[in-house]
């Protein structure tokens, strides 16, 4: 017996990974080769290609698409319908599969809804990509990115609040007290757990 659960719907390719207390439900594919981590939630109609790593913890909302190249972290969060992209110059007559582009994203990030990630790019440790934000280039970790093109705008902390960094450089989130240091290389890390 399986240690995790699935819609009756669901497609799960022989030689995929699903990890214990996982959830997958109505109308997914999960193709060969994919690893899932444990007490991970994928919601409806979603895809994930082939060889795709997804950590434990991750929640993958309804309409998302993980293709190859794709690596997800632990405690990862993919809002509605947000979107990877794994080539940069796509043609329907040139196939391109030798030059898919990796995209990691890191521990504790979120992706908004309707987000679109272009590939060859990093989201870092806790960054928060903000709904319908289009990012072509990689998020500094606990970097908070909107618009399209995507900008960085701000700094959340862990718990995703945003920071106000006071003269001293120094932040602290408004709910777990935990405090962030702005540094002079224009990096945020988190000084207390």
């Amino acid at each position: 017996m399986d240690d995790y659960y699935t819609h009756p719907s669901v497609i799960i390719d022989a030689g995929a990974e699903v990890g214990k207390r996982t959830k997958i439900w109505h109308f997914t594919h999960i193709m060969s080769g994919c690893i899932i981590g444990d007490d991970c939630t994928l919601g409806q109609n979603v895809f994930v290609a082939r060889n795709v790593r997804i950590g434990h913890r991750v929640k993958i909302q309804n309409n998302v698409s993980v293709y190859s190249g794709v690596i997800c972290e632990d405690d990862v969060f993919l809002g509605p319908s947000m979107v990877f992209t794994n080539v940069l110059n796509p043609r329907s007559a040139v196939n391109r599969k030798a030059e898919f582009k990796p995209t990691l994203v890191k521990k504790g990030a979120t992706i908004g809804a309707n987000a679109t990630i272009l590939c060859g790019i990093e989201i870092g440790q806790y960054a928060f990509v903000g709904a319908g934000a289009v990012v072509t280039r990689s998020v500094p970790d606990f970097g908070l990115v909107v618009g399209n093109p995507g900008e960085l705008k701000g700094w959340m902390s862990r718990q995703g609040h945003t920071l106000h960094f006071q003269s001293d450089g120094i932040a602290i989130c408004r709910e777990s007290g935990e405090k962030y240091h702005f540094d002079s290389n224009n990096k945020v890390i988190r000084l207390s757990t």
